[in-house]
């Protein structure tokens, strides 16, 4: 990154500061991810005591990510904290429409705003930038609705350029691969079950353990499709890797086990969406 540029995303995390300086109290939606880990610690720098991060526990959290939620939270000195949410309660969130993020943010936004009005929080903040508004994101319309800040949106910082402040801070987070909920590996139209979310997340412990590092496991009832970065599609299929991946995705209840040609992409379910709407009739 050129010098002339740098300056110019030093001047948007300044105006990043200048928002939390403004706000005086904050909540922030912390998943542990690289945009909200970077929101936290910078509202943290800024707020001190005056904010909290909060890590949303479910069945669509793995494990492995509420541990090193924690774990970043505790190195930087970020107050923190877990709540439970019920999502699973609502059945549109459990027959899993195209827009089941939005009924996973509503019930995480309702909690966070009542939380921030308890407590005395003057706003509830969350960690969207601006390359989420080019994607499909229906949490957004339950974001607008309770009127929750996003500060990397407001200052207009970028995916690539939340990174690069974060590897300058120091943050282990800055190179995290995207870490989207479980619930986002099953299609929609399949029902999102706990069963499944934790079929998902010991598969996706099994790659890793295997040495990948992109990667998603989807979960198509009795199949399930293995999405690895393109730069590691040729290691999958060497005779030892596959024979184990077979072995144990079958082991997980697949009848089908599945490698991905196209390689790990976000959003790839919502390419079913486009196939869809391209096949739909067209009215006169």
């Amino acid at each position: 990154m050129s010098g002339a540029r740098w300056e110019e995303v030093e001047q948007k995390e300044q105006r990043v500061c200048a928002v939390f300086r403004e706000l005086g109290s904050a909540v922030v939606a912390y998943s542990g991810g690289v945009d909200s880990a970077y929101v936290a610690f910078i509202a943290a720098r800024v707020l001190g005591k005056r904010m909290l991060a909060v890590t949303a526990e479910s069945p669509s959290l793995a494990a492995r990510h509420r541990e090193e939620a924690i774990a970043f939270a505790r190195r930087f000195r970020i107050p923190h904290l877990l709540i439970r949410t019920e999502e699973f309660d609502d059945p549109d969130y459990r027959r899993n429409p195209p827009n089941r993020c939005y009924y996973c943010k509503r019930e995480l936004y309702e909690k966070l705003t009542r939380l921030a009005r308890e407590r005395g929080f003057r706003a509830v903040c969350d960690g969207a930038n601006v390359d989420d508004l080019d994607d499909f994101r229906p949490g957004r319309q339950a974001a607008r609705e309770f009127g929750i800040r996003s500060p990397l949106i407001e200052c207009h910082l970028t995916k690539a350029e939340v990174r690069e402040l974060s590897r300058r801070h120091g943050l282990p987070t800055w190179d995290k691969p995207a870490s989207a909920c479980l619930a986002s590996r099953i299609p929609y139209g399949m029902e999102v079950t706990v069963e499944k979310l934790r079929t998902i997340e010991r598969g996706e412990e099994i790659l890793r353990g295997l040495g990948f590092r992109i990667f998603r496991v989807r979960h198509h009832g009795p199949l399930v499709r293995l999405e690895l970065g393109r730069d590691e599609l040729g290691r999958a299929v060497e005779p030892a890797t596959l024979e184990r991946l077979i072995r144990e995705f079958k082991a997980l209840g697949f009848a089908f086990v599945t490698l991905d040609l196209e390689g790990y992409r976000t959003g790839a379910l919502n390419e079913a969406i486009a196939l869809q709407d391209k096949a739909a009739p067209k009215s006169d």
